[in-house]
């Protein structure tokens, strides 16, 4: 009932659900299906109780979805107003440490280990998340009726369903055609990216995750924080290399 009512009302994505899904069952598991019983020592417990077992940043995205399961059970009338201010917020601060991005010789060498008719599809992919910054489920999402070749523009349904237009370069455009063209299975499926292998389907944000992590390997480059997140703060970071104000970074990453 909850996930239905957080993606009803709040619109929230099925991989945000996924996350708060595992921070709730835990806390369910502890303190009990009955929100009668909830009271604020409890749901105090239970945070202290993980904040010895998860790191930082984990420990604030269980709050986070815990905080939003309480805040449902008042909105529904059952739990008394106020009782989701009992969660404790994660210790964590700001700019203690700089996310990691790749110089532009590295993104020239993934590239590189994208060529050729068999990675075709590597290669848009990555060129959406480097060059636009888009994150991994948008571009699992991407549909043919999202791009507008006319007007050379992609549109995204980003968090909280929101749409947004982003420009489509010359680039990124031309990798999009030669994939379709030349690599894409036929079949009658709207979604722009499939898998390569039998049952021939959608790609999800996993399979982005590592066909990303595959074409590091190929490059030769090294990185602690695998995966395509990476990518998306490496578009940011070039655009701020190429003297792109601050603010206009923020409007291309959608913050």
């Amino acid at each position: 009932e909850f996930m239905h009512w957080a993606r009803e009302q709040h619109g929230l994505a099925e991989t945000t659900l996924g996350t708060y899904r595992i921070a709730i069952l835990p806390f369910i598991a502890q303190i009990g299906d009955n929100p009668d019983m909830y009271d604020a020592a409890a749901i105090r417990s239970f945070m202290l109780g993980r904040a010895g077992t998860v790191s930082a940043a984990r420990l604030k995205c269980i709050g986070v979805g815990v905080r939003a399961f309480l805040r449902f059970l008042i909105a529904t009338g059952r739990c008394p107003p106020g009782l989701d201010h009992a969660m404790p917020k994660a210790a964590t601060w700001q700019l203690t440490s700089i996310h990691r991005s790749l110089p532009d010789a590295d993104i020239v060498r993934i590239l590189k280990a994208c060529e050729g008719r068999r990675r075709l599809r590597d290669r848009a992919i990555i060129l959406l998340l480097v060059r636009l910054g888009l994150r991994a489920s948008e571009v699992a999402r991407l549909t043919f009726d999202d791009i507008d070749w006319h007007r050379g523009s992609i549109r995204l349904l980003g968090k909280r369903r929101r749409e947004e237009l982003l420009p489509l370069s010359q680039e990124v455009g031309d990798a999009i055609v030669a994939y379709i063209e030349t690599a894409r299975p036929s079949m009658p499926e709207r979604v722009l990216f499939l898998t390569e292998t039998a049952p021939i389907r959608p790609v999800n944000r996993i399979v982005i995750k590592c066909l990303a992590t595959a074409a590091y390997r190929r490059a030769g480059i090294e990185i602690e924080h695998k995966g395509a997140h990476i990518l998306r703060h490496s578009a940011a970071s070039a655009m701020l290399r190429h003297g792109v104000r601050l603010a206009d970074v923020g409007t291309v990453l959608r913050h």
